[in-house]
């Protein structure tokens, strides 16, 4: 028995399906078609090996498109994107087009128009090298600190990439500012490294390792009423120095200097060679290793040299 196609099997629900379809398409049928501006975000596809983009490459187009309020009305970001193709491109000045081809977007929208309609990029040839990295101090140690040696960095060069003519031109890699201000110790720092150049990049590491060596530095203090010695006085003979003591200022780290007394510093006047007379001479001074001597008060003394009597 063959089964018949009773066209009138569930006309409700045809019914019901043919209404809604009605509805639909008089919703759309009436909605207005409108155009709007928008900017969209710029893909670089296919980026071929070996070559970077001198400068920096425009992130945006502006985008006309067209299409119903409710169409553009549900457009989120990034629904509408340019993409330009970059698999042909070679060293130089190049020039590419932007058509409404090129520009992604829902379906139901059209793209009018698209600014610029060209796009101009400059190609180098890619280049690595490897630059000194230089570190930014700032700041003094704390009062009677000093910094001991020149700041380190490790390691001492990274690899630097970029196009050609910027990495030729770059000469060192610096590091983000180390204070030292106030330090009583040693400062060993892990910081992050940059280029000024924006066009160039480190290859791998991205950060160094900045050392500043800091130390007690050294002070000066004065030593008053040092007697003054004769050394070199010739046989048979005595002298007499005016006046008989001077002051010294003696330099060193402050935690020897606390240790020194008026002991550990010799004022002398050398005599060798002298006969009987008077003299002007110079005033030596000798101290200890810990300690040095940076002046002596006064400079010069008198001195009579007299001959001894039988």
């Amino acid at each position: 028995m063959t089964n018949r196609i009773w066209p009138f099997r569930h006309v409700g629900l045809k019914l019901v399906s043919v209404g809604i379809a009605i509805l639909l398409w008089m919703n759309v049928a009436g909605e207005e078609t409108v155009e709007r501006g928008l900017r969209a975000p710029l893909e670089l596809q296919q980026f071929p090996g070996g070559l970077e983009i001198q400068g920096e490459p425009p992130s945006t187009v502006d985008v006309r498109v067209r299409g119903t309020s409710g169409a553009l009305s549900r457009v989120g970001a990034g629904d509408i994107v340019g993409v330009l193709d970059l698999h042909a491109a070679r060293p130089g000045n190049r020039l590419f087009p932007m058509t409404p081809d090129q520009i992604r977007v829902p379906t139901g929208i059209e793209v009018v128009q698209v600014t610029p309609s060209t796009i101009a990029l400059t190609f180098e040839n890619s280049l690595a090298r490897d630059v000194p990295v230089i570190p930014s101090i700032e700041g003094t140690p704390a009062p009677g600190y000093v910094v001991v040696g020149k700041p380190t960095v490790s390691p001492e060069h990274l690899e630097i990439v970029g196009p050609e003519t910027s990495v030729k031109r770059a000469i060192e890699a610096v590091t983000e500012t180390v204070s030292i201000a106030d330090a009583h110790d040693s400062i060993r720092q892990d910081v992050s490294v940059g280029l000024i150049d924006p066009a160039l990049r480190l290859k791998t590491q991205r950060t160094v390792t900045v050392s500043v060596s800091i130390a007690p530095g050294p002070v000066e203090r004065s030593v008053h009423s040092l007697p003054i010695h004769l050394r070199n006085l010739g046989e048979r003979l005595s002298a007499q120095v005016m006046p008989s003591a001077v002051s010294a200022g003696i330099r060193g780290s402050r935690e020897n200097l606390g240790r020194m007394n008026a002991e550990d510093v010799t004022a002398y006047v050398d005599l060798a060679g002298l006969g009987a007379g008077d003299y002007e001479l110079t005033v030596h001074a000798d101290a200890t290793s810990r300690a040095g001597v940076t002046h002596i008060e006064p400079a010069t003394v008198q001195v009579r040299i007299y001959s001894a009597k039988n």
